[in-house]
């Protein structure tokens, strides 16, 4: 299977300052474990495009691309409270930082060169782990994210010879820009798991979420509770996600790969491990290769376990694309340990946890298939009552949804 690598030393220029969870070092320190575990072996990496407004406004309004140029550049005339208001800039998650027109567009073309590079046929798959900014608006900044080359990629499809394309957000927080972009696009299938809305920002991503006019039945959302592990969410994916896109048929799969889910993700409550983030890395990658011809795009997105999870969790990624999966078991070099706890010296110690010797945490890829209500014992170590739990959002999410394809949401077969 063909698949393309994107990636420029020019992400490590999207940092929003020390204080701030999301610090490029993950990305670096991705690339060197995916070299050293000899992933990249022989790979050639392929640049980001360069962009220009033409590209952005697919998406964003010209008057927040020409703000946030304008902060980067220092040549705003609005105060900070009307930026913060107005366009999602200078708040504590959207800080202003020099040339952040620059690194955020430098992401917008590294997820088009993607999308471009399996449109042409070159390749089937391609990643890029710079990408994934989902919670970017149309006019503001959101939720770490300047713009959202997520939607861009996708529009650029559609306007490109795709008209089914399914996106699936792993993230723990809510796809809910590119949710808001396709809401009413019957051409855009949405589906996101993410830790229930009632407990994490942005508090959107309900099973009643389902899309707009013609487009009902095209978002598709699964909220999950906190302290879910491996084998429940699994569970979970299985019991939604395969009959969406068998339903919807898609031409390509793009999937949005945040791996906040982690257990000692900072930031979150759920309680996923490196072992199910590669198990749900590779069911994608099967549903890709089911339904799509194998056509996958993937991007990157959340994860603040900077050394400790991300490194590990997106070399799992692009070992994947690259059909060269890597075990869990597997262990890291003392170099590389060395290197990334040297590496370390550069994040606020609020994110700054030791690197993992091993590729996994001793998690789970498996899990015990939703039966309906036909009352399956949990797993070991999973209770009952979170077992049940689990499967309240299962059915509320297929009773949203299901129907609309014309399937039945009580019947574990549909």
């Amino acid at each position: 299977m063909s698949a393309t690598i994107i990636w420029s030393e020019h992400y490590m220029d999207y940092k929003w300052a020390y204080t701030h969870p999301m610090s490029p070092v993950r990305l670096a320190l991705t690339m060197s474990l995916a070299r050293s575990l000899g992933v990249l072996d022989d790979v050639e990496l392929s640049e980001p495009l360069g962009i220009d407004d033409s590209v952005l406004t697919t998406v964003h309004s010209q008057g927040y691309v020409d703000a946030v140029r304008a902060v980067s550049q220092g040549a705003t005339s609005m105060n900070a409270p009307v930026l913060e208001r107005l366009f999602g800039l200078g708040s504590a998650d959207n800080p202003i930082f020099d040339g952040m027109h620059d690194a955020g567009s430098m992401l917008v073309g590294g997820s088009l060169a993607a999308a471009q590079a399996i449109a042409s046929g070159r390749v089937q798959r391609a990643v890029n782990i710079g990408g994934g900014m989902h919670h970017a608006m149309k006019g503001h900044a959101a939720g770490f994210c300047i713009y959202n080359d997520c939607s861009i990629a996708i529009k650029w499809l559609l306007e490109n010879g795709y008209d089914r394309i399914a996106y699936i957000d792993v993230d723990a927080h809510h796809g809910d820009g590119v949710q808001a972009q396709f809401v009413g696009d019957p051409r855009v299938m949405t589906i996101s798991l993410h830790q229930h809305p009632a407990t994490l920002w942005p508090g959107t991503g309900w099973a009643t979420e389902v899309g707009d006019g013609d487009a009902a039945g095209t978002a598709v959302n699964l909220g999950l509770m906190p302290g879910l592990g491996d084998s429940l969410w699994l569970r979970a994916f299985h019991a939604v996600v395969p009959s969406m896109i068998a339903a919807f048929k898609p031409q390509i799969l793009v999937t949005q790969i945040g791996v906040d889910s982690h257990r000692d993700d900072p930031l979150t409550d759920l309680a996923l491990t490196v072992d199910g983030h590669a198990a749900a890395i590779r069911a994608l990658r099967a549903l890709a290769d089911q339904y799509c011809e194998g056509r996958w795009l993937s991007l990157g997105g959340g994860g603040y376990g900077v050394v400790n999870v991300v490194p590990r969790s997106w070399t799992h990624l692009i070992a994947s694309a690259l059909d060269r999966d890597v075990d869990t078991e597997t262990r890291i070099s003392d170099d590389w340990i060395a290197g990334a706890q040297d590496l370390s010296a550069s994040i606020h110690p609020d994110y700054r946890r030791p690197p993992e010797a091993t590729m996994g945490d001793g998690g789970t890829s498996t899990y015990v298939p939703w039966d309906g209500d036909g009352g399956a014992e949990p797993p070991e170590g999973v209770s009952e009552s979170a077992q049940r739990q689990t499967d309240k959002a299962i059915i509320a999410t297929r009773r949203a949804v299901f129907p609309l394809h014309g399937l039945d949401p009580e019947d574990p077969r549909d």
